[in-house]
């Protein structure tokens, strides 16, 4: 298998996971095990991006790193801090980011390799190439922002939150006990 058809196998795999994860996000669903394959597949497209052969820096590559900032984000949040607070809103709008530009560059590929699209957007600022991705935009867009409303929505079952110690010592305890 070449390194470009594992690239585009391991992207393929991330957008479809992402999606999966997304729409459990938008049905308050955790979904671990597709949420750890998302993650990793569209870590590793981004990384595999940088290995490809090319002679100067892309904009895939900017879009690769500005994922993998993304991802980072995603991970942390989910992880190390539980979708706690803050976090499980960071992580709604990381992992949506993650995935919709993951998605972008998959159109931007989609219209330099597929001959019917190359030959209605030959440079990619015809209106076929900007309807799509403003499309995929908007929907992104909107997509995020209903998943992070409906995903904080989710009743807490991660850590519980520390409970205050109780005290057997009888100068502690409520005098109407001791009686």
């Amino acid at each position: 298998m070449t390194l470009v058809l594992m690239h585009v196998l391991v992207s393929l795999l991330g957008i479809a996971s992402g999606l999966v994860v997304v729409i459990g996000l938008l049905a308050v669903r955790r979904l671990n095990g597709w949420t750890a394959l998302f993650l990793t597949t569209t870590a590793a497209t981004s990384v595999t991006g940088f290995v490809l052969p090319a002679d100067h820096l892309l904009p895939s590559h900017v879009v690769g790193a500005l994922s993998l900032l993304v991802l980072t984000i995603a991970t942390v949040a989910r992880y190390p801090r539980d979708l706690a607070g803050p976090w499980r809103g960071i992580y709604v709008i990381s992992a949506v980011t993650a995935l919709y530009l993951n998605v972008f560059v998959g159109i931007v590929q989609a219209f330099l390799k597929v001959p019917a699209l190359k030959a209605a957007a030959p440079t990619q600022s015809e209106p076929p190439f900007l309807l799509t991705q403003s499309a995929a935009l908007v929907a992104f867009i909107v997509i995020g922002a209903v998943a992070a409303i409906e995903f904080n929505r989710e009743p807490f079952y991660g850590r519980p939150p520390a409970r205050p110690a109780i005290s057997t010592s009888p100068s502690t305890r409520n005098a109407s006990t001791t009686q």
